[in-house]
């Protein structure tokens, strides 16, 4: 008969069906298994790092974390979906989600929790650092006003990147656009 595994935090922690980081001034304290498979990672390749190992570009990481600084809510929680990089360098959509232990100093120590959505979100355009950003707010049903508005640049700019991804995906509307967007899928893909 063999051991029943033991229930408790540390073990909760571990062995959660999400991917978990303890983090302190954006580097990574601990993680969980999830976690280093979700990114192809080794516990010491992340333990002790900055989270930008895991962001396509050190300009999306500088400009996650001025938006989460910005956009934390009154208790500190903050989620968005973005796309994030494993080890090998293939790029993903993640759904991220986290809260800061306090609200008033956003990076000091928080939680965070990383969800895989490739199972259902293909990524398979070569987008540039400011589109994947675009489209991520785009499939949130964000406005070119509100995009503008959280990402600091003027609507007219986020039209323009709305153009180059109906380009690039072959979608003639915004909705065909997101909806290329969800399903990975280019207008070439469907012949």
């Amino acid at each position: 008969m063999s051991a029943e595994p033991a229930l408790d935090f540390g073990s909760a922690f571990d062995l959660a069906p999400i991917g978990l980081v303890l983090s302190r001034e954006r580097q990574m304290l601990a993680c969980n298994r999830q976690l280093l498979a979700m990114f192809g990672a080794r516990r010491e390749q992340l333990v002790g790092r900055s989270f930008e190992i895991l962001y396509p570009s050190v300009d999306e990481f500088r400009r996650t974390g001025e938006r989460i600084t910005a956009r934390l809510d009154a208790d500190g929680h903050y989620a968005d979906d973005r796309v994030m990089k494993r080890f090998d360098g293939e790029l993903f959509w993640c759904h991220v989600s986290g809260r800061a232990l306090d609200p008033r100093a956003p990076h000091a120590a928080g939680i965070w929790a990383f969800e895989d959505l490739s199972a259902r979100r293909t990524l398979k355009h070569d987008f540039t650092a400011r589109e994947r950003e675009i489209a991520a707010l785009l499939i949130d049903g964000l406005t070119s006003k509100l995009i503008g508005k959280r990402l600091a640049i003027s609507p007219r700019t986020v039209d323009v990147y709305r153009a180059r991804l109906m380009r690039k995906t072959g979608a003639a509307t915004t909705p065909e656009l997101v909806n290329r967007l969800l399903s990975g899928t280019a207008a070439s893909d469907r012949s």
